[in-house]
């Protein structure tokens, strides 16, 4: 392998070079959606940072397995799927099939596999079991199940948490996402005894009927596909504390083995400078901003565009800003005859190895190698472009080969597709111009209170109709 990613590791708080434990293929695991409603922004910066991971390590020449899981069942699901009246299987497909969707449009790799919490149900008793039997795990009279953390003398080293938070509340804190009450303060549940809210949504297990735990599933499911001991672990930073620390205990304690070698955090999104929130009306998914005129790699543009291990602030300015860089990077692009649908991913990455160390972005590539460092990549992006369209004309046939190569890489590694250059206009939804088109003959017609309902229909969908003498223009509002 040429060349090598050096990654930022949240356990040993370094950078580090990501190696294959087995000197072959890169295994890491990724904590996906639980699907009770639509993926938002927010769940794909997280998402499409670690796509960037996986296609920088590709494309590097490093061969991977990725496992990204599904949570089909969980308090969540169960009391959504309740409320609907659907089975819970009926229900998570359906929003499973948007966040796939949304993938597709985002332009994510699907991950190698992509296992199911139901369909584990079995592998995860028997992980209990091995618990229980090595005193790790203890059942109450309810029929639940928890992790003894006193068992685990290192529990806390990736989240650093002290102690005497544990006693203090810490353990509350690390089992909101369960949502049932327990006896101790810190210990976490495995195993949940069936309740009447569940409804059929329980299965039998040894130690009585019920469902197994979040914390559990991924220990189960990253196992199972990657082995007792693997590369690399993802997720957002919410997870490090309590999911990411749980699934180490309960990992270890199984197995006597170190879990996973390098760990991989994403920072939180932000909507103008505050947390998103459905109460606040700042949250976001991908329809949201189709509705409003942007396009998936506007918006992918932004979700890469900051360090993924600090907060990343999202504005509609953001998206405008996007939107003008892809499209000068595209007029840039053009000026070496660069083919706006060049070579498909795994096509390209059989040609990767003839692209010469001295290719004028060689620069750009470097910085994602060294921590995803997408801003300089970009900024070193821009100046190799800028100088090969000032020079466009003494470029040799090889020259401009390898420059198109090099720019290919770094494309195909941020998962970016250029538009047209020469576009013009934001991109209006097929129902948003039917609305339009509506109000417009309605203000032909002088029916000035159907023409104010569907402006302001408009106004809801993000929407701005500005009139003209013959003919109208719609903008996104920002």
């Amino acid at each position: 392998m040429r060349d090598q990613l050096q990654l930022w590791d949240t356990l040993t708080r370094d950078i580090k070079p990501v190696q294959a434990l087995d000197g072959q293929t890169v295994r890491f695991y990724c904590c996906g959606p639980t699907v009770y409603g639509p993926a938002h922004i927010g769940n794909f910066r997280t998402f499409v940072t670690q796509d960037l991971l996986r296609r920088t390590l590709e494309l590097s020449g490093q061969p991977t397995l990725h496992v990204r899981n599904i949570t089909d069942v969980d308090d969540k699901t169960i009391r959504q799927s309740r409320a609907e009246g659907k089975s819970l299987k009926e229900f998570t497909d359906f929003w499973l099939k948007q966040f796939r969707d949304d993938c597709a449009t985002l332009q994510l790799l699907p991950p190698h596999v992509e296992p199911g919490a139901v369909e584990h149900i079995t592998q995860q008793i028997a992980l209990i079991e091995r618990l229980t039997g090595k005193n790790h795990a203890y059942r109450t009279e309810d029929g639940s199940v928890y992790f003894r953390i006193d068992s685990f003398p290192e529990y806390g080293r990736l989240s650093r948490v002290k102690e005497r938070e544990l006693s203090t509340g810490a353990g509350g804190r690390a089992n909101q996402a369960d949502e049932y009450e327990r006896e101790s303060v810190a210990d976490f549940a495995l195993w949940k005894a069936r309740k009447a809210e569940d409804g059929d949504n329980y299965w039998c297990a040894p130690w009585g009927e019920g469902r197994p735990g979040w914390h559990l599933e991924c220990s189960c499911m990253s196992m199972q596909y990657l082995g007792e001991s693997f590369d690399l672990h993802g997720g957002g930073v919410d997870l490090i504390f309590p999911h990411h620390e749980n699934e180490i205990a309960q990992s270890e304690a199984a197995t006597g083995r170190p879990f996973v070698a390098h760990w991989f955090h994403t920072a939180h999104l932000l909507v103008d400078g505050r947390k998103m929130s459905k109460s606040d009306g700042n949250l976001y998914t991908l329809a949201d901003l189709q509705q409003r005129g942007y396009s998936a790699m506007e918006l992918r543009y932004v979700l890469l565009s900051g360090k993924y291990g600090q907060p990343l602030n999202f504005t509609f300015d953001s998206l405008n800003a996007a939107r003008q860089a892809l499209r000068k990077l595209a007029g840039m692009a053009g000026e070496i005859d660069f083919p706006v649908n060049g070579p498909d991913y795994t096509a390209f990455k059989e040609t990767i190895r003839d692209i010469s160390p001295q290719n004028p972005l060689q620069k750009a590539w470097e910085a994602l190698l060294e921590d995803l460092n997408v801003s300089e990549a970009l900024g070193q992006t821009f100046i190799a472009l800028k100088e090969l369209s000032a020079n466009s004309g003494k470029l040799s046939k090889e020259e401009r080969v390898q420059a198109q190569m090099g720019l290919q890489r770094i494309l195909h590694a941020l998962g970016i597709v250029l538009p047209n250059p020469t576009g013009d206009g934001p991109v209006v939804p097929e129902e948003v111009g039917a609305l339009a088109e509506r109000r417009w003959q309605a203000k032909n017609s002088k029916d000035w209170k159907t023409a104010d309902v569907l402006r302001q229909e408009l106004a809801n969908r993000g929407w701005t109709m500005q009139d003209g003498k013959d003919n109208y223009k719609l903008f996104p509002k920002v």
